[in-house]
């Protein structure tokens, strides 16, 4: 059973890069056609940010529809293909109403409020020309979250988090909220993230894999499919978006990733190994936070420029160097948590 498992991940993670691959080409020729580039905010606003990536402007956003385009695309293939031809596809179809219908449906919709988001920075629509609002987007992704959270409570009967190496905790209607907060927090701070080329994508892998990972030792094997997949079209993406990136994630990437990371560690009762799967999406977010706080109680700055990485950049850092360091750092946070896991798991 294990090995079929196996087998079958290892194919479907091949044919996820496989697809994101071939359709990268297209994707890149189609975004660069329209002129859909990144704008750059003005030094006025960001100084750190426009002397480092000025000479970005311009280039292709919206990469992120790739890996949600290739995730949704196998999904509905095999889906309708294990329907249509009698469970001939039943070894690659990963839908499943239980464990991949709300991430499958939270990716889907997040992915359209970012790409109308991305879309609305090309073109200068919003409040200074820049997409939705930040208030905007809050509203939006909060909306998501809420919907995603009263699905676990009332339909799936979720009311429980689990403490590593001590137990599961009842906390009931107050669920909903941690729920909330879960995937706003994971889907702002990987948007923060997406500041470099390919950290963000770096970033996810590490933190895909490690709930990868944790769903295939529980034996929610097509939520682990769904994760391979993702992680397949995350490499196929981090092939073009390493340093100097062709295309950029945008938020149709960033905020829909990010939304799934959330709903992926609420679905396996990982949210408290989060902040070590997702270690530096909780040092990114902690970092603007800090900056803001200061700010306005201290009327002064803790870093040159937030998120951090900006901060290093400000430095002297060179760019691949701030990327790789924090993959590596990435990397073993995400062994830390799943030693935790398994302790936890078998102790």
């Amino acid at each position: 059973m294990l090995l079929i498992q196996a087998i079958r991940l290892l194919t479907l993670g091949t044919l996820s890069f496989l697809f994101a691959m071939l359709v990268s080409g297209p994707v890149l020729h189609i975004l660069k056609n329209y002129q859909f580039g990144k704008q750059i905010r003005p030094e006025a606003d960001a100084p750190v940010f426009a002397k480092f990536h000025k000479k970005k402007e311009g280039t292709p956003t919206m990469g992120g529809v790739i890996i949600w385009g290739t995730t949704l695309a196998l999904a509905i293939l095999f889906g309708i293909g294990n329907y249509l031809f009698n469970g001939v596809f039943h070894h690659l179809n990963f839908i499943n109403r239980a464990e991949t219908y709300l991430p499958l449906a939270a990716l889907f919709f997040a992915a359209v409020v970012g790409l109308v988001d991305d879309l609305m920075g090309v073109l200068k629509w919003g409040p200074k020309g820049g997409g939705l609002s930040m208030k905007g987007k809050l509203v939006l992704y909060v909306a998501i979250a809420a919907l995603g959270s009263l699905w676990f409570y009332f339909r799936l009967g979720w009311n429980t988090m689990h403490i590593p190496l001590w137990g599961d905790l009842t906390i009931g209607v107050w669920y909903i909220p941690l729920f909330i907060f879960v995937l706003t927090a994971s889907a702002f701070s990987t948007n923060e993230t997406d500041g470099l080329d390919g950290l963000a994508a770096g970033v996810l892998m590490c933190s895909f894999a490690a709930l990868g990972v944790v769903a295939f030792a529980n034996h929610k094997y097509d939520l682990s499919a769904f994760i391979v997949v993702l992680v397949g079209a995350l490499v196929a993406f981090l092939w073009n978006n390493v340093y100097p990136a062709k295309f950029f994630m945008g938020d149709t990437g960033a905020m829909s990733l990010g939304i799934v990371l959330g709903i992926i560690a609420m679905l396996t009762n990982t949210v408290l190994l989060l902040p070590f799967f997702s270690f530096i999406l909780v040092v990114e977010s902690l970092s603007v936070i800090i900056q803001m706080a200061s700010k306005k109680f201290r009327h002064k700055k803790v870093f040159f420029s937030t998120p951090i990485h900006h901060h290093f950049e400000a430095l002297g850092f060179p760019e691949t160097n701030i990327t790789m360091k924090f993959w590596i750092i990435s990397g073993i946070s995400a062994g830390l948590g799943l030693i935790i896991f398994f302790l936890d798991k078998y102790h």
